[in-house]
This record gives C-alpha cells, structure tokens and sequence, in this order.
C-alpha cells in the first residue's frame, strides 16, 4: 500500500511480528526475570526464537523483511509463541508468501442484487445496510438512516463506516465509547488491508486517515486485526439517547464482497423500545431523504 501509517513500507509481516512480540509478556511465556535489563517491551528476538524453535538470525530476517517464505508448521509456531487470537492468526497466514493467494477483487463500489435491495426494503423496523467488504456503505434501507446518518446527502465516496467514524463529527458523537468503536474500526480496517494490498482505494483511505486523524497513526501502527463477528454496540442518539443493539453480519453468496448487516435489540428491551420511536420519529419526518431532513455539509 501507498502509506500504512508509521510503519515500514512494505514490511507488514516484520512490523506485525515485531508489534506482537512487543506486546508479549515474557513471565507468561515462562521466562522468569534474569536480571538483564529488558531495553524494549515483550520478547526479546531470541526468546520467541527459543519459543517457536527457529534460530535468532532467522527471526531477524522475518522482522527486517528479508524473507516471507515461512512454512506453515514455523508460522503456527510463532503463532502459538506469541499467543495470537484466531484473528491475528489468519492475519499472520495473509501475509506470509505461504498463504493461499486471494482471489482478485474489483475495485471500487459493487452493485446490489435487486432482490437484496428489496430485502433491505421490507425491513422496515430492523436498520439493515449493505456493506463492501465491511465499510464501504453501497445499500441501506429507512431505519438504518434513521438510526445513524443520512447516507443519502453523502457523496458516495464517503459512505464509508471507517471514514465517517473518524472524520465525520455527528457520526462521531454517535458512540457512547468512541474510542473503543474506532479502535474496532482500525482492526477490521487493518485485517482488510491485509487481504488486499493492492487496492488503491483502501491505500487511499489509510493515507487520508494517517494523515488527518492522530489517534488513528498511532492504532494502525500498532497492527491490532480483526475478522467479522457478532459484535454489540451502544449509541448515544440525539433522538432516544443511549441505545445498545446486536450487530448481525451475514455474507452474500453471490458477491462474496459483500455483507448484510443488521441492527437488532431484544424484544421488550429499553432498546427494542427505543429503536421503535426512532423509527416513529423518523417516519414522522418531513423534508428528508430515507426519513431524515437533509444534513448540513
């Protein structure tokens, strides 16, 4: 990618396996305090290599770059060394010239099938976008807008959840936990760029971002990942004020780029209860695209 923030260009399986030793406590591997003085934080190079069993001189080329062909057993060691999450794991294995290569993806914004358009239609009192691999917003039905923005007044360039999570103010101030939802943001954000390197328009994204937000620099330099999950979110909403909704992602067999998302509450939960009057509001609404008067740029 053009710019990945702080860290080496071009050198993404070093500066992963360097963030994670760093982040690696040596007692909990099993290596008591020796009196050394520890002048980084982790693992010292030549305990994950006693770790893994590969030599130091090997774990110096992996982290220079000098080397990405890594066997899968040597890569699950590491993994196991360095205690990875399942999430950081695959992310290990997209980087290292072992894994299997990805299918070629378009760039750019997809199309919707109809048939999903209309889906999204017919969930009227379930917020639901479709999204391009988990950020860019291509589709989205009434109570989605409702719920978070008016996507519609929005060029469709910026209709990105990452872009508007760190750059778009009212979008912003949506988030009970902000930080927390945009650390969230930079994983699945780091995992994607991951998957596709090439993608001018997610190098484009990470530079703009780098560039423009510092809390975001420091997140992405710290080479956090994270797949799709089932996740929980708490709003607080200028309407009905603090909201938390399930947050269902589901794939789409004929775009595998794709993804359904929908918001959903507990039945007779105080967020089913809330989520129902926004809706109520939202239909009430005159003037505005999707239920919503028309946001101010």
């Amino acid at each position: 990618m053009a710019d990945r923030g702080a860290s080496s260009a071009g050198n993404e399986l070093g500066d992963f396996l360097r963030a994670r030793r760093a982040d690696s406590d040596p007692h909990q591997a099993g290596f008591p305090d020796d009196g050394r003085l520890r002048r980084v934080p982790g693992l010292r190079r030549e305990e994950l290599a006693q770790l893994a069993h590969v030599s130091v001189d090997y774990i110096v080329r992996l982290e220079q770059g000098r080397t990405r062909r890594v066997s899968r057993p040597v890569l699950d060691a590491l993994a196991d060394a360095l205690h990875l999450a399942p999430d950081e794991r695959a992310y290990l294995f997209t980087l290292a010239d072992v894994a299997p290569a990805a299918p070629e993806r378009r760039s750019g914004r997809c199309d919707v099938a109809p048939r999903l358009r209309q889906l999204l239609e017919t969930m009227h009192d379930v917020p639901a976008m479709v999204l391009h691999r988990g950020i860019d917003v291509l589709a989205w039905n009434r109570a989605a807008a409702a719920l978070l923005t008016d996507f519609g007044a929005l060029p469709p360039t910026e209709r990105n959840l990452i872009r508007l999570t760190f750059l778009d103010a009212p979008f912003r101030a949506l988030y009970a936990d902000w930080p927390l939802a945009a650390r969230e943001c930079v994983a699945v954000l780091r995992m994607e760029a991951g998957r596709t390197p090439h993608d001018p328009a997610l190098a484009a994204l990470v530079g703009e971002l780098s560039v423009r937000d510092p809390d975001f620099r420091t997140w992405w330099a710290g080479h956090q990942v994270r797949g799709p999950r089932q996740l929980t979110k708490t709003y607080a909403h200028p309407v009905v004020g603090r909201i938390t909704l399930d947050v269902q992602q589901f794939t789409v067999d004929t775009h595998p780029d794709q993804f359904l998302i929908a918001y959903t509450a507990p039945p007779d939960s105080p967020s089913r209860e809330a989520l129902d009057f926004l809706l109520r509001w939202a239909a009430g609404r005159v003037g505005g695209r999707d239920g919503l008067p028309a946001r101010k740029r």
